[in-house]
């Protein structure tokens, strides 16, 4: 799916796209953004181990209930120039959010969350639906999510044939009993279902772990990506097959759940180049406790994951091709009205920044609002667009990352404050929140341009 959100709003898609609205399932997750956002987007994409469709009957777990089997937080940055792609293991101990399901008859069930399970747990276990996984992924990561697209395993199979097979490197022969996988060194087009046991090998590489599959994936959508943008696949013909290969095979929430809607989101994604485009693995460490699960590298992971919430690239090149819009107007002190909400930050934090902006900043204007309803990763600051002077101001003063900003859609009224909700990333008030630049050290990562990547 990676590759096709990549390709789809390439030239001549729309007239193909209005005969696909019937391929294409939804799911209501209670949340609907809109296809195409002014900001950086997260796309949550997940491949479900469920056995269901046809042809599927071998692969999976049997009677399994479609857990999230892979699972890609892609995101793509504000000014289109470059897109980070984290794999998260599917063994990983994490917490799962409570979660409101949608259920046939239309009614709301709120699944019970749970304390240090495997994530991929996070989808199909009891009842819970992609949302679910959403949810456990903005607990994760810090990051908000706009949209989820899902597949299952002929996802694989249908879009490899669509584009007459991907190649793939192999550093030594592969035998794999258990994926049926079976390849000498050296470079192959796979498809169909050589191209599905490609990417679930695991037992004849590296230590045969979930981590090295992972590796086998990412080689896999970035030799895809590089054939979709091909030049070979600007013919109708070519494109109606990869769109039908698609769009069969996915699922989507409600705010892409149309053809017309997901070519805008096709269209707004497939500005992004493929050497801007790099895949990271969530940085683990075994589990003392299990040796079948991992834990968060959190001193890995903390950095990687303010580095993506500050739309900071991956990429080796850190040349942007995005416009500068220029420094924005600020308000004077006296005119910043803010709402200050404790979100994660330590005790005593709103009415720390509270005190902190009123006697060292002039803002007299600022309220401690308490503690947020929720916990929060990031800091963030809510305004209003007739508020952005406001926004500029106090942004400037917290040292806030552009990530932080969320502007609504509709003005706010003469008296309507600003909300500031302090985050777990928040330390004092006059301290920015820092994100790095550089991927950290011992990031597994690899830019999807790479022909040179081999199985190992």
């Amino acid at each position: 799916m990676v590759g096709f959100v990549l390709v789809v709003g390439c030239g001549g898609a729309y007239y193909l796209y209005q005969q696909l609205d019937g391929n294409i399932s939804k799911v209501d997750v209670g949340v609907e953004n809109d296809a195409v956002s002014d900001g950086p987007v997260n796309l949550l994409i997940i491949g479900t181990d469920a056995r269901s469709g046809k042809g599927n009957s071998g692969y999976g777990d049997s009677g399994s209930v479609g857990h999230a089997d892979t699972t890609i937080l892609m995101h793509i940055s504000k000014d289109r120039s470059n897109a980070t792609a984290l794999s998260i293991p599917r063994d990983l101990i994490t917490d799962i959010p409570n979660c409101p399901t949608k259920q046939k008859d239309g009614s709301k069930k709120v699944i019970p969350g749970e304390h240090g399970v495997r994530f991929n747990t996070s989808l199909g276990q009891e009842g819970r639906d992609p949302g679910c996984t959403w949810r456990t992924v903005e607990k994760l990561t810090g990051l908000k999510i706009n949209h989820f697209m899902m597949a299952d395993f002929n996802a694989v199979k249908e879009l490899s044939e669509a584009v007459d097979g991907v190649e793939v490197c192999a550093a030594k022969d592969i035998d794999d009993p258990k994926s049926h996988l079976k390849l000498k060194a050296g470079r192959h087009t796979v498809k169909g279902e050589q191209a599905l046991a490609f990417v679930r090998t695991r037992h004849a590489i590296g230590f045969g772990s979930d981590l090295d599959r992972i590796k086998m994936q990412q080689q896999f959508l970035s030799s895809l990506i590089r054939k979709l943008k091909s030049s070979a696949f600007s013919s109708p013909g070519k494109l109606y097959d990869v769109s039908q290969a698609a769009t069969r095979a996915l699922t989507v929430d409600t705010g892409i759940g149309t053809a017309g809607k997901l070519l805008d989101f096709g269209n707004d994604l497939k500005k992004v180049d493929i050497d801007k485009v790099t895949f990271a693995t969530v940085p683990v460490l075994d589990n003392p406790n299990d040796k079948a699960t991992v834990i968060l590298d959190q001193a890995k992971a903390d950095p990687l994951f303010a580095m993506v919430r500050a739309d900071h690239t991956l990429a080796k090149h850190k040349k942007s091709k995005g416009k500068s819009s220029g420094p924005a107007k600020k308000a004077p002190p006296e005119l910043v009205r803010v709402d200050v909400t404790n979100g994660g930050g330590p005790i005593g934090s709103a009415q720390e920044t509270v005190d902190w902006l009123q006697n060292n900043k002039g803002a007299k204007l600022s309220t401690n609002a308490g503690n947020a309803p929720a916990k929060l990763a990031a800091t963030r600051l809510e305004y209003a667009p007739n508020q952005a002077d406001q926004a500029a101001t106090l942004a400037d003063w917290m040292g806030l990352p552009k990530s932080a900003l969320k502007k609504s859609s509709q003005d706010a009224g003469d008296r309507v404050p600003m909300k500031l909700v302090l985050g777990k990333d928040f330390k004092a008030p006059g301290t920015p929140i820092e994100a790095p630049t550089e991927t950290p050290d011992g990031v597994q990562n690899v830019n999807a341009d790479d022909k040179n990547v081999c199985a190992k």
